[in-house]
């Protein structure tokens, strides 16, 4: 097959019980994608073709729709053609699969950042309406070999609570499946809740937590059973994070976490804990991420454009006494404080001090012909900083520089406010 719709086809990177999945070239948009491709004649093939059909329309209706940074973005679907093919970003390091033999476990950090990233992605999801029904290790994608960055895949099995949509009996992988799918109650956000812990528990352990040698004895598990704690299946997990895994995984609604904020919020006290503090020298982007949600600055940015301002910044924590803008030097960045404070002067004349969620060196981006810097500006303690290029912002997405806009245009009438306050006070 040389090409699929106007997809130049490359190589063949997988294959499936009704799928055939392609590494393809899409000329137009100047990317590879990953193509999907299902023979028409699957879809004949009685129960099971009707069960085919309504998993690839499911999956293929969502084109467009979850545009997320960790979910796998879906560009174009063809339902129709012959064959029918869904067309997808290609992401080249394959899935978490590989990471839970108990010989090629991942860094405990590493594994807590990931599903942190995964709950944000479930979360953005469910606010749109959609339930995944079906993780498990092969529906996350790795973008690289190392890093955390996920990207969750394969909606063919999602309900939405928008519609009257039900969901088809005997769907999933039932060693993933919460106490509530099994039994085939209604679903909501808490069944993903419950998937995602067990795909987290197997990642720190190298096993699952509900096992058997068919499908009955594992659902009785998983109704009746109460697996080990992970930290006694691998030395070094602390209780921190059993607590978060165990939580996640519990059979009663009432005792699971209520939300993805809640089991994203533990995931991330957890990954800050001084037990996993001495496995990492950078900062995480969990604690990015958070911190971001937690400035003045960002109030106004949705979740999906914290993520793009993580890609773009760059942080560092400075000592006190730290110099980070110079009079005189080009102004090619300006900078958010996350935590600490600086002070603002010119001519060693104190101007200013800042805190955390305010802003310095915006001129940088709001004038371009600003030229040079106007003042020193120096952390006064130990301190948190955010830089952004003011080229990397001009290239971002236009509801990120919007929201950047909108920032910028309050903090000018705050400070406009506060100067004329002062004024009316002399």
């Amino acid at each position: 097959m040389e090409k699929i719709g106007k997809y130049q086809v490359v190589k063949k990177l997988g294959e499936g019980a009704t799928s055939v999945v392609y590494l393809a070239h899409d000329p137009f948009a100047a990317r590879d994608v990953a193509i999907k491709v299902v023979a028409n004649s699957v879809f004949s093939e009685g129960e099971r073709g009707k069960l085919a059909r309504k998993l690839f329309v499911t999956e293929a209706s969502l084109a467009g729709k979850l545009n997320h940074p960790h979910i796998v973005q879906i560009y174009d679907a063809a339902a129709d053609a012959d064959p029918s093919y869904i067309v997808m970003e290609y992401v080249p390091g394959g899935t978490l699969e590989g990471y839970c033999a108990p010989d090629r476990l991942l860094p405990l950090a590493d594994v807590v950042e990931m599903i942190f990233k995964c709950s944000r992605a479930l979360d953005f999801a469910y606010r749109l309406g959609v339930i995944h029904r079906d993780l498990k290790p092969a529906n996350i994608l790795r973008g690289g070999s190392s890093g955390t960055d996920v990207k969750i895949s394969d909606f063919g099995a999602a309900i939405t609570t928008s519609s009257d949509q039900t969901a088809i009996s005997g769907i999933g992988s039932p060693a993933y499946m919460s106490p509530q799918q099994v039994q085939e109650w209604p679903l909501d956000h808490r069944t993903d809740i419950f998937s995602l812990g067990v795909v987290m528990y197997q990642l720190l352990t190298g096993q699952l937590p509900f096992q058997g040698s068919n499908n009955g004895s594992i659902v009785y598990q998983i109704l009746n059973t109460q697996p080990p704690p992970p930290s006694q299946l691998r030395a070094g997990i602390p209780p921190v994070v059993d607590a978060v895994v165990m939580k996640a995984m519990q059979k009663s609604l009432e005792d699971r976490y209520a939300s993805w904020d809640a089991f994203s919020f533990d995931l991330a006290e957890a990954f800050r804990s001084e037990h996993l503090a001495a496995t990492r020298t950078q900062i995480a982007d969990s604690e990015k991420f958070n911190t971001l949600r937690g400035l003045s600055f960002f109030r106004g940015f949705s979740d999906v454009q914290l993520w793009e301002v993580l890609r773009f910044s760059d942080w560092q924590r400075a000592r006190q006494g730290t110099q980070l803008m110079k009079e005189g030097e080009p102004g090619e960045h300006f900078c958010i404080l996350a935590s600490g404070e600086v002070k603002v002067t010119k001519n060693q004349k104190l101007l200013n001090i800042l805190s955390a969620g305010e802003c310095f060196g915006e001129m940088a981006y709001l004038n371009e012909q600003a030229g040079v810097r106007g003042a020193d500006v120096t952390a006064m303690g130990e301190a948190t900083v955010i830089t952004i290029p003011t080229e990397a912002l001009r290239r971002a997405s236009d509801a990120c520089r919007h929201s950047f806009d909108r920032a910028f245009l309050r903090i000018l009438v705050e400070r406009l406010s506060l100067a004329n306050t002062r004024l009316t006070a002399v």
